[in-house]
């Protein structure tokens, strides 16, 4: 969609947190990203097992980014669970489309 310089993937909830502490060579961070798509279902840690230690990282580490949980399906009974984490700023049903994207970016960007 043109609308990131930079998309970085990680393959599971602990990768995910390894990249939020992690320190370049130099002793600096990498770019925090504005915006984080966190599944639920994931190998080695699930989504919420990375929100539950996200939220408990030193300030400096998380920083402050947008993150959408990615269920399922609309009607997927944990999708109301994410409302327990501050850090969790809502959540999107997959497939995740071009329209969803846009919306989500309007919302918390526009």
């Amino acid at each position: 969609m043109g609308v990131a310089k930079e998309i970085v993937v990680r393959a599971n909830g602990r990768e995910g947190l390894q990249y939020f502490t992690s320190r370049l060579p130099d002793g600096s961070r990498p770019t925090r990203p504005d915006l984080l798509f966190l599944d639920i279902n994931m190998p080695v840690m699930d989504g919420w097992g990375f929100l539950d230690e996200y939220q408990h990282l030193r300030e400096e580490d998380r920083a402050r980014v947008t993150i959408a949980m990615l269920t399922s399906s609309a009607g997927d009974p944990e999708h109301e669970r994410y409302r327990a984490y501050s850090v969790v700023d809502g959540h999107e049903a997959k497939p995740l489309t071009q329209e969803k994207i846009t919306a989500l970016l309007n919302r918390h960007f526009g």
